[in-house]
């Protein structure tokens, strides 16, 4: 089987995760995502944007932060509180 075709296993088909050029990922939903801090946030929306970039105010979940800042702006968010999604 090639990594293009589909497999046929029984069971549900495997979460579908697609990656943008320059935007988040999507990922077919609803998903739990594990952060590194151990805590799982539930997502139940049909697609689920997760940001690449670190621009976002809701990071781990993408707010198209990346489309307002140009260049020069910093690349990532200031650690400490206010940095979980919410």
């Amino acid at each position: 089987m090639s990594a293009t075709e589909p497999s046929h296993a029984a069971g549900p088909p495997p979460p579908r995760v697609r990656l943008t050029e320059r935007g988040p990922l999507l990922i077919d939903g609803p998903v739990e995502l594990l952060l590194p801090d151990g805590t799982v946030l539930p997502c139940d929306r049909p697609v689920v944007a997760v940001c690449t970039c670190r621009r976002s105010r809701r990071y781990p979940l993408c707010d198209t932060s990346h489309r307002r800042r140009g260049r020069g702006a910093a690349p990532f968010p200031p650690d400490g509180p206010g940095q979980t999604p919410g």
